[in-house]
Formats: structure tokens, C-alpha cells, sequence
């Protein structure tokens, strides 16, 4: 991608409501996009919104079957005391 490319893709991406969460990934995948919809008529619809945007190679969809779990919280113990500097 060219840096104009990349500029215009997060601007469009970021501006989306129904994307929650967005990430530039090393590997394979280039973006990961976490969106949230009502149903999947309403996927299509974003779906057809992300490529009406700018040319894109490939697009792959995964969809949650069931939320195991779901956090935001970090695993810091309260009771941790901080290591003193020297």
C-alpha cells in the first residue's frame, strides 16, 4: 500500500460506527476490523459501505458464534507493590 493508501483507509475506517476496535496486524492479515452489528443484513450493509470506500484486495469475515468471555480489565493484582528504584 502507498502511504496515501493508508492515510485514506484509516480516515474512512475510523469514521465508521460500527467498527469498535481497529488494528494494523503484522503477518498475513494486513487489518483487523472488530465491528458490531444487529444482524447480518446489517453486515452486508457495512460490508458493501468498506468497499464502496477504496479498493481492497481481500476481505474475510469471521463471525462470533457465542461470547465466552469478555473483558476490558487487565489482570493487575491490587496487592502487587511496586519495585523500588535504586
Amino acid at each position: 500500500h502507498s502511504l496515501a493508501w493508508l492515510e485514506k483507509f484509516h480516515a474512512a475506517v475510523v469514521d465508521f460506527p460500527e467498527v469498535i476496535e481497529f488494528y494494523r496486524m503484522s503477518g498475513d492479515v494486513d487489518y483487523l476490523l472488530h465491528v458490531v452489528v444487529p444482524d447480518i443484513a446489517s453486515y452486508d450493509a457495512f460490508y458493501k459501505k468498506l468497499i464502496d470506500t477504496m479498493p481492497l484486495k481481500n476481505v474475510t469475515s469471521r463471525f462470533s458464534m457465542e461470547r465466552i468471555k469478555s473483558t476490558t480489565a487487565y489482570p493487575i493484582a491490587a496487592d502487587v507493590k511496586p519495585v523500588k528504584k535504586r
